[in-house]
């Protein structure tokens, strides 16, 4: 999805070179791969610890409430918000730091009659400390667990100040390159020292920026706090193209592996970038390759 930067305005992002932590053409020798089969036991504890929702970002040429709706189809209960995205439904503002009190209320009221929950929110780039505040403020409001985010590096120091004083976590988010966070090494930087700071990890750029998402959980291992659950058609491009979870070229059996052996606590959010107007199916799709790929562990 596009970052949003100073109250959702895409910018272009820094070139960093990095060197890179993995081949995706060998991601069928990952560890992890030939990890023993786990108990049904083991299953239901991963089972009980991951959560699968919908990134918002996969219903964003629609209005918050009818994409709401369309998640509700798919019977998704989690959900990542998009900031920026407008409301609809007869309210004039968006989901961002400057909706109302009343369109609040609202939409906390369409949550808590379908039975779900916004536990993340992303991906912004604050341009101030005191807007970074201001997205704090709303998430709390919201009860949300991270924020997804690419922050600007001076403000390394105050957002985990401020993660830690809100309760609320920092999940640096991985865009293609030239993005600063393209490559775990630099996320990984951010988290040095700041113990709020951590990572969402998404397996499709990774792959796009012609790195093995196992090798880069294995480095980020400890961090992570939500992961976005996509696929694509060719590895180590970044153009290309969205693919239903479990079509395309990322094999994701040493994936849910890795992430079970690190005993992994986080919402996994699908984003289906294509198909925009019909791809409440894909959603479908997707969450029984999950269900799948838990029954295997």
């Amino acid at each position: 999805m596009k970052k949003i930067i100073s109250l959702c305005l895409p910018a272009m992002v820094a070139i960093v070179g990095l060197t890179a932590c993995g081949n995706p053409s060998d991601r069928h020798n990952t560890a992890g791969a030939d990890s023993t089969v786990a108990s049904n036991s083991d299953t239901a504890d991963v089972a009980k610890d991951w959560k699968i929702g919908v990134q918002l970002w996969t219903f964003h040429y629609f209005p918050f409430v009818k994409a709401i709706e369309k998640a509700d189809s798919a019977h998704v209960k989690y959900l990542e918000a998009i900031p920026g995205q407008p409301l609809g439904d007869g309210m004039k503002d968006s989901f961002d730091i400057n909706m109302s009190e009343a369109s609040r209320a609202k939409i906390k009221q369409l949550l808590q009659s379908k039975d779900m929950h916004i536990v993340a929110m992303g991906v912004i780039s604050p341009g101030s400390v005191a807007e970074w505040k201001r997205w704090f403020d709303l998430a709390k409001d919201f009860g949300l667990s991270y924020i997804t985010c690419e922050p600007l590096k001076q403000h390394w120091d105050a957002i985990d100040s401020l993660a830690g004083i809100y309760g609320i976590n920092i999940a640096i988010h991985d865009h293609p390159r030239p993005d600063p966070y393209w490559h775990p090494d630099s996320v990984l930087a951010a988290v040095q020292g700041h113990k709020h700071i951590g990572a969402c990890a998404d397996l499709g750029h990774w792959a796009r920026n012609g790195l093995d998402p196992v090798e880069c959980l294995k480095k980020l291992e400890g961090h992570i706090y939500g992961v976005h659950l996509k696929d694509i058609d060719s590895a180590g491009n970044t153009n290309a193209n969205d693919k239903v979870v479990g079509t395309g070229v990322i094999s994701f059996a040493p994936i849910f592996q890795e992430l079970k052996r690190q005993h992994f606590k986080g919402m996994f959010s699908i984003e289906r970038e294509g198909n925009w107007y019909n791809n409440v199916p894909d959603v479908v799709a997707t969450i029984k390759f999950y269900n799948d790929q838990l029954a295997k562990l």
